[in-house]
């Protein structure tokens, strides 16, 4: 990858990183990865070309440049100092990447979050990240203006939209309007506070992971050029939204490293809503998660190879199942590069290549990054063998934001825990064998068994519930709830559609239990705690009898 520009607030002599390794691109002592982003491409000559499609125009790189700077500006003026918090909770829009861009610039560190959640989520993180802002959607203003209620705090609110005479005083259009003059890039540097993104609450609260603006270069320098292979000709479209680390390189970081073209969607990620995009806009790079590509192949309106123009897909967020790629190349003559990143490590850093793909593993090793598998006592494992995947590379977050425990936990020394069991075989591949804990990723998004089991809790007919993870036809892992009810209930005929309406109506509705058994009683140890592994060895001996049966 090219160096960093040292027009981008970068003085040209500046030292280097001292210490990195051979593979891994040095920056000077003072880099703003935001500057960076937007004068390469001015200085590469792409001002007029199209950096950005939404669902209301396009965006040249030149009125990108001009819109990040302006809004930094806006920072600027109302006073915003450097490392104070701004909570971006907006759809897929111009104005995703004005705001975060325009942050970086000023210093003030975006606090990008699902725009799925609820009042209690957005509440909570208002609170942990201690926001003196909040950029917010106007179709989701009204959960955030309960969530500012229940904070009890009184954030600056900016509404994401255009400026027009009858737009509110504060939404970023007008924001960029009236500010006085663009701001110049503060002065950070590499391993300074850049943005946050949080965990999905895997275990507890919420995590606020601190990524620096080192990382974002980094991801781009090692996986979307030397494994992706991203070019300025290409057309990229991510269905995984920038909220996620995932979203945020393929849709933001990538594109804007190389000057290629960005393809953005608000609405959900249905597969109809996908297909009018790759047929109307004809993207060469496709970003997705194994559930979609699987509910793609399945949809009788699912275009032919000739209506399409990909060349490479991507998948993360859950491991793709060998099927769903076998399908999905033979249809459209385009591999699926299955890989794994983690909010922690903000981008993919184990991941099938070009010409190498094995369908059923997650690949090899990103360059630049270091894997290792260890059993449960801390020993190296050999090749066969199932352990706990740490990951060693120059994306890893700072720390968990006032959360010395759990930062201690995952980030030990140079490594990260991932959380995750894999194998790796004689030729390098890495396949991967579970989760090292209860959780279960629907969708490509963590959900906490506790979390639904205490929703199905509040259910005047449910005594107590637990909940597990079953692979679905396509072998992609869906929340299954076992509940018993209380004493005087009957189960009946709509009991389950009723139990899976009251899980959405209290959680994002992602998180619901796709099946629903009653029982008599839950697997229990003798003080009392719910013993999951028995009802996922129950479910897994009743799907190998279905199987031996056909």
């Amino acid at each position: 990858m090219t160096p960093p520009n040292t027009a981008a607030g970068t003085p040209a002599g500046a030292a280097l990183s001292p210490s990195a390794p051979g593979n891994i691109t040095p920056l000077p002592a003072q880099y703003n990865a935001a500057a960076d982003l937007l004068s390469r491409n001015i200085a590469a000559g792409r001002g007029d070309k199209i950096a950005y499609i939404d669902d209301a125009g396009t965006l040249t790189f030149a009125e990108l440049d001009e819109r990040s700077r302006r809004f930094a500006g806006a920072l600027r003026d109302a006073g915003f100092r450097q490392e104070e918090r701004l909570l971006l909770c907006a759809l897929d829009t111009i104005d995703f990447p004005t705001v975060f861009l325009g942050c970086l610039l000023a210093g003030v560190v975006p606090v990008a979050v699902n725009t799925l959640l609820t009042v209690d989520d957005y509440a909570y993180m208002l609170g942990h990240s201690g926001a003196r802002a909040v950029v917010v959607s106007e179709a989701l203003a009204p959960t955030m203006k309960a969530a500012i209620g229940k904070s009890g705090l009184a954030p600056m609110v900016i509404v994401a939209g255009p400026y027009t005479e009858s737009a509110p005083s504060c939404c970023v259009g007008a924001m960029i309007a009236r500010t006085r003059s663009p701001a110049q890039p503060v002065r950070t540097g590499p391993d300074d506070m850049a943005f946050w993104l949080y965990s999905s609450g895997s275990t507890g609260r919420p995590k606020g992971t601190v990524h620096t603006h080192g990382n974002l270069f980094h991801t781009a320098d090692l996986y979307a050029q030397r494994v992706l292979g991203i070019r300025e000709d290409d057309i990229v479209f991510s269905a995984a939204k920038l909220f996620f680390a995932y979203g945020l390189g393929n849709a933001l970081t990538f594109p804007l490293t190389v000057g290629a073209t960005t393809l953005l969607m608000a609405e959900r990620p249905t597969p109809a809503a996908v297909f009018r995009r790759l047929t109307g806009h004809r993207p060469t790079i496709f970003c997705g998660v194994p559930t979609l590509f699987a509910g793609m192949l399945a949809a009788p309106d699912l275009p032919a190879r000739e209506s399409v123009a990909l060349r490479v897909c991507t998948s993360a967020g859950e491991a793709l199942p060998r099927d769903i790629g076998d399908r999905f190349l033979a249809h459209f003559g385009c591999d699926i590069l299955d890989g794994i990143g983690s909010t922690e490590m903000l981008h993919i850093f184990l991941s099938n290549r070009p010409g190498e793909v094995r369908y059923g593993t997650t690949g090899k090793p990103v360059p630049g990054y270091d894997l290792k598998l260890l059993d449960e006592s801390g020993e190296p494992c050999a090749d066969g063998e199932i352990g706990d995947l740490y990951i060693k590379g120059p994306s890893a977050a700072l720390m968990y934001w006032c959360n010395r425990d759990k930062s201690r936990d995952t980030f030990v020394g140079e490594w990260t825990r991932s959380g995750d069991k894999y194998v790796r075989d004689a030729d390098g591949y890495f396949t991967y064998a579970g989760r090292s804990d209860d959780m279960l990723k629907v969708g490509g998004i963590y959900v906490s068994p506790f979390e639904v089991e205490a929703a199905l809790a509040q259910h005047p007919a449910v005594l107590e519930a637990a909940v597990i993870g079953v692979a679905d036809a396509d072998e992609l892992i869906k929340p299954k709830a076992f509940v018993v009810m209380r004493p005087g209930q009957q189960w009946h005929e709509g009991m389950e559609a009723e139990l899976q309406a009251f899980v959405k109506s209290r959680l994002a509705p992602y998180k619901y239990p796709r099946q629903i058994e009653c029982v008599a009683e839950l697997p229990k140890t003798a003080t009392g705690k719910i013993q999951r592994f028995r009802l996922r060895q129950r479910e897994e001996a009743a799907r190998q009898t279905v199987s031996a049966k056909a």
